[in-house]
């Protein structure tokens, strides 16, 4: 008990300091603006900005871009609950009831459910992180290499299961991934793999071109073939932003319900905050007396969800700091900018830098009360900056682009593969196939390769040995359990249902 306490003064000493207080503001600010402005998610505003990075503090850098991830989450709900608009995808299910009660009058009431939701469940997040960590970090320091490439498997394997549209699609979109990961020199032979005599390709395919082009600029680009939409507001006053005591009994007990849902599914490799807040509503409507109340202005189905998409959010923090796993998408943003940052992700971090766990930790208390703060006072100016045409806002957003490639090397090589991957991952969008997956396998790729090489090694080529280690034997049962479950067609059926009530 004692270690814990020390442990969080030392994080708060570290994230308390004014740089690091700045830079939570600065991505708090950050992530309601993203959340609230259609067309920006935290995905692209995290790619775009990782090159500012690079002359941070590793700190600074991570708490920054942690306060985009979670404060997408709060801004997002606002324009979802007064303008029907969800702002980030995990806000999508806001809509359905957070908008009947703004049309209803209730939309201060609904504004405080989501933001005092949010809040709780992010404090609840950082509590798991801050008790699951240590003993998860533990746990970590008995991996050996056959255990490393179980682990990664089972990763993949659940963002392949939990990846929206065809199974299909999203094997072959982590196989593509990792075919990218092979791209260099290989680090034994030192022989070139699949450079095709460009020098540049030597050090393997760089992140950022990646990252920014399939996320960045494909999204632009979709967004610009989308119409402007209507985004007439209904008015609200701050004074109006207090829940009834009847609100506050309807809405306690699914930010319960939302916030230990939410704090699961973060933690699991593949979920994440939108598969957290559909879950959220789906329970919520199937256990409710009245069913039929929920799209007609329940406000358990928007503090069931809000509550849910905040603790998944904080909880997927959890396997990348811990075992070295990013769970989704996001988090391999966050495992890129600790790799560019020249740190490994995993059980080291907690006992090479532990003022950067628990520092993290720290910051998370400290960036969920910031949101609370900038989310209800200022609902007015966020509201007021959908006014702002998407097509004036682009321009700004494709430079952030190009400075950000252009700023890593300063060369034609980098701006080409970022053209690239816009082009690839345009072609991917249009033909259905989504890109997260191959980020991970991408970013998951080298550190398999390397773990598989390193057991057959120590095996002298018995591949036994993946069954052999007690833990890595239970992760590969795990995987064959979790294809076997898969393949069933209840399970099949029931998923195929949750992402099309997701799309």
């Amino acid at each position: 008990m004692m270690d814990a306490f020390s442990n969080l003064a030392m994080g708060f000493s570290a994230a308390g300091s004014w740089q690091n207080m700045g830079f939570a503001l600065i991505g708090c600010m950050l992530g309601t603006l993203i959340g609230v402005l259609p067309g920006i998610g935290p995905i692209p505003t995290i790619a775009m900005l990782l090159p500012l990075t690079f002359g941070l503090d590793p700190l600074s850098s991570l708490i920054m871009l942690a306060g985009i991830y979670y404060g997408a989450q709060y801004g997002g709900s606002t324009t979802s609950i007064l303008v029907n608009m969800p702002g980030e995808a995990s806000s999508v299910v806001t809509c359905i009831d957070g908008y009947q009660m703004a049309r209803q009058g209730r939309a201060g009431a609904a504004l405080a459910v989501a933001a005092l939701g949010s809040f709780f469940a992010g404090c609840v997040g950082t509590v798991f992180i801050a008790a699951f960590g240590p003993p998860l970090s533990d746990f970590a320091q008995q991996f050996n290499s056959p255990d490393y490439f179980s682990l990664m498997t089972l990763g993949l394997l659940m963002a392949v299961v939990m990846a929206q549209g065809s199974i299909v699609n999203a094997i072959g979109m982590v196989l593509v991934g990792l075919l990218f990961g092979l791209v260099g020199t290989d680090v034994n032979s030192g022989v070139a793999r699949y450079t095709f005599g460009v020098s540049e390709l030597w050090d393997g395919v760089d992140f950022l071109p990646m990252v920014i082009g399939m996320f960045g600029i494909v999204e632009i680009i979709r967004n610009l073939e989308e119409p402007e939409l209507d985004r007439t507001s209904i008015k609200t006053r701050f004074r109006d932003l207090w829940p009834s005591l009847s609100d506050f009994k309807e809405a306690w007990k699914p930010v319960v319900r939302g916030t230990a849902l939410g704090s699961i599914l973060g933690i699991l490799p593949g979920g994440g905050a939108v598969l957290a807040s559909f879950a959220s509503y789906t329970m919520e409507k199937k256990i409710a007396d009245d069913q039929s109340r929920f799209g007609r202005g329940a406000i358990e189905g928007v503090a069931g969800p809000e509550s849910a998409n905040n603790a998944a959010a904080q909880t997927s923090f959890i396997p990348l700091l811990t075992l070295g796993l990013p769970s989704n998408p996001i988090m391999a943003l966050m495992m890129g900018a600790m790799v560019i940052q020249g740190m490994q992700p995993g059980s080291a971090v907690m006992t090479s830098r532990p003022d950067l766990f628990w520092g993290m930790v720290a910051s998370m208390w400290i960036g969920n009360l910031m949101l609370v703060i900038i989310n209800l006072p200022m609902v007015g100016l966020w509201v007021k900056l959908l006014s702002v045409p998407y097509r004036m806002l682009y321009p700004a957003i494709l430079l952030f682009c190009v400075i950000g490639v252009y700023g890593l090397n300063s060369n034609w090589v980098m701006m080409a593969m970022t053209t690239v991957f816009a082009i690839f991952g345009y072609v991917l969008v249009r033909v259905g196939c989504e890109p997260a997956p191959m980020i991970l396998g991408f970013l998951l790729g080298p550190l398999m390769e390397e773990n598989l090489r390193r057991s057959l090694v120590l095996s002298r080529g018995d591949p036994l040995i993946f069954i052999q280690r007690p833990i890595s034997a239970t992760l590969l049962a795990l995987c064959v359990l979790l294809i076997v479950v898969t393949v069933l067609p209840s399970i099949r059926k029931s998923r195929e249902v949750a992402f099309a009530g997701g799309s």
